[in-house]
Formats: C-alpha cells, structure tokens, sequence
C-alpha cells in the first residue's frame, strides 16, 4: 500500500500537480500525516537484522534433521540440553521457519481415550531401534515403553533382548518407578508373553499378574487407539535419534534415555495441560501397592547372584569386574549376554563390563573413586595420573 501511494505521489510531482491529501486518505485508508511525511521524502530505513544465539549451531540443527526420523523436539531438547542459553521452544521453531530448515507435517486428528486414576497402564516394545556411538559402534537394541493412563507417566527401559523374563524385569521396574500397580494392563499381542495357538496370555505371565494384582488385557485388533497413549510415548523416543554420535558407551546410552524419561514427565502433556509428575502425586493413592521383595526376587532368578568384595569387584567366570564402591559387602546380580556382563542392584543395571581375557576388570570411574577414597591426601592431579597408571598395569594382567 505505501509502495502504491509513493508511486501516485511521484507521478503528481512530474505533472506539477499539488496532491489532496484528503482524497488519497479516502482512497487508500492511510492517514494524512503519513501521506505527508511520504510527499516530503520519507523513506523507510531497512531495519538491521540482528543476530541469533541459534546461528552457531545451525549447521548442525541441519545435520540433525537430516537423521531419519528426526523431530523438531527431539533437536531442541538435544541442544538445549547442550546449551540451555539457545532460547525457548518457540524461538527454535520460528527460526527453523524462518530457514526453512524443515517442514512441519500437519497432525491427522483422532479421538482421545481418558481412564480413571490407577485404572490403566499400556506397556510395550519399541523394536529394533539402532545407534552409533562418537567411535563408529553401532548399539542394536529394544526401549520397552509403560505410561499410565491417567497422568501419562512414562517409563523407558534399555533392553537387549525381548523375552519372557524382560518383560518382567521392565514391569517391575515400571511399577517401582511409578510407586505402584494399577488395576489394568493393556497390551497387544507381545509373543513372548502370549500363546500362539490360543491367543491368549500364557500361563507365565497370568501367574504374574496374580502376584502383582492387576488384569491383563490386550487392545483389541485393529484398534491401535485403544492402547495411543503407549504409542505416543513409543514417538518420543525420536528424541534419541539427534544423539546418534554423541554417546561413548553403553552406559551412557543407558543415561541418555533414563534422562528422556524423566525429561518428558517433567513437560506439560498437550492434553492434559498438566505435567506428568504433578498429575502422578495424584493417581499414586489409586495404585496398589508393589509386591514383596521374595516374590520380586523370584521373578530376576534367572540374574545370578554375585556377591562384591572389599576391592569392590564381583567374580565371574574366573575373572573380577569391579562396581562402584559403595555395594562392597553387598550382594548384586548378574547377566552375561552378547559377550557383556549386566550387573544389577535389584533391577537397577550400575555397571556394565565386556567379557574380557583379563584377570582384573575395573571400570575407570570405579577404580578412581577407590582412589579418591584411600588418597584422599593426594592432589586431584596426583590421583588422576596414579589411576592411569595403575590401569595400565592392570589391563595387562592376563588369566
């Protein structure tokens, strides 16, 4: 409109014409000051383009969304996470518009299913998932995904493997992580846990759910909705995906989605309004309580038990791998699987160690914490260049 009403102006002072103002003002609804400002020369000074605390990382916003299947959400976590000065959610989103560094589909709609407090909890795989640690090792395998029904509390649980005795494991872990167990379960047809000429729940996992007083049911078929609240928990591990290369071990991993787990139910659910864990203080009264510990034990008796010494290693085949120090005396449990060695303090995994030729086995962080401890006179430099020392020693140790 102002590019029109300079060109009439323009035109008037060739012909020698005096403009009415008035008239212009009628015509094109701008004001009179402004149509005069124009007339006498004004011109609108381009406005300098300030600079964003997302330019730095814009490369690598790029690299990320690249990554199949990565989301908007899953890149700002990852590098707020990074540097929390980047700005809001919102400011991301406006300068990944404003770049055009991705498109954002639109959201098919559907409709939503609300249980009661306590009343439902979905649990399932998510299959087959593969990541790349900063050295090139790719890390294959499965996140079992619980949310209950009401708060939309999530549990992510690293899992190798998708057995019977996993499912355990990751129930036991949910309902401990939750503080309870609530009325129902919902599932669909997980092979591990159902009968495959009868298409129900195996004995197994029917005694299971006596022992921990709830009632099994799987979602009816082709009725995805009825268990959406497990599948939208199921797309929040797309925020893992910008993490490719950027993790050194397993355990770190392992880290990385236990931190997405509490990440999520620190953040306002878009139907609810209210964050996960506020909603939990709630449902907690409605859930019943989790069974003993002899019945829980009877469930991991396929860990082994391992008792840790005052070197603070455990032994295995032969051979010793150490766990932080503070388990010395204690009993923990074990698991060798895929030429690694899982050990636990209850279900909860603290360490894991490759099966190694070594006679002596410590984890870095382990050994230094001894250290600490015991040299507690020593400088922080002193110590640091004892345990390498000492490591090295170690590590050629052989049986």
């Amino acid at each position: 409109m102002i590019n029109r009403i300079e060109a009439e102006l323009k035109i008037l002072r060739c012909l020698g014409m005096k403009p009415n103002y008035s008239e212009l003002e009628r015509l094109h609804g701008i004001t009179r000051q402004t149509i005069s400002k124009y007339d006498k020369g004004f011109e609108k000074k381009e406005t300098r383009e300030k600079g964003s605390k997302l330019d730095p990382y814009k490369e690598e916003i790029i690299e990320k969304f690249n990554l199949a299947g990565a989301t908007i959400t899953g890149v700002y976590k990852y590098l707020y996470n990074k540097d929390n000065t980047i700005g809001s959610r919102s400011n991301f989103d406006y300068y990944v518009r404003k770049h055009k560094l991705k498109e954002k589909k639109e959201s098919s709609v559907h409709p939503r299913y609300e249980t009661k407090p306590g009343d439902q909890m979905q649990f399932d795989f998510k299959e087959s998932l593969s990541m790349y640690s900063k050295y090139g090792e790719i890390f294959e395998f499965n996140i079992f995904t619980s949310t209950l029904g009401h708060s939309r509390m999530h549990k992510f649980t690293y899992s190798k493997t998708k057995t019977k005795e996993d499912v355990f494991r990751c129930l036991i872990e949910s309902f401990n992580y939750y503080g309870g167990v609530p009325r129902r379960l919902l599932t669909d047809n997980m092979s591990c846990i159902i009968n495959i000429h009868t298409k129900k729940f195996n004995e197994e996992f029917i005694q299971f759910s006596k022992d921990f007083n709830f009632k099994p049911e799987k979602c009816k078929v082709r009725t995805p909705q009825t268990k959406g609240k497990v599948e939208s928990a199921n797309r929040f591990i797309n925020r893992l995906i910008p993490y490719n290369g950027e993790f050194k071990t397993e355990e770190e991993l392992i880290q990385i989605i236990n931190k997405l787990s509490n990440d999520v139910n620190n953040e306002k659910n878009q139907t609810t309004g209210v964050r996960p864990l506020m909603l939990l203080n709630k449902e907690k009264e409605y859930l019943s309580p989790v069974a003993s510990k002899d019945i829980i034990e009877s469930y991991l008796n396929y860990l082994k038990p391992a008792k840790v010494y005052k070197d603070s290693m455990i032994y295995h085949r032969g051979k010793r791998y150490s766990v932080p120090h503070k388990f010395i005396n204690k009993t923990l449990k074990i698991r060798e699987l895929d030429n690694k060695l899982y050990i636990y303090n209850n279900i909860d995994l603290i360490r894991i160690h490759p099966i190694a030729d070594k006679t002596i086995n410590y984890h870095e962080d382990d050994y230094k914490n001894i250290m600490i401890e015991k040299l507690h006179f020593k400088k922080g430099r002193d110590i640091e260049s004892f345990v390498m020392e000492n490591l090295e020693i170690l590590d050629n140790l052989k049986g």
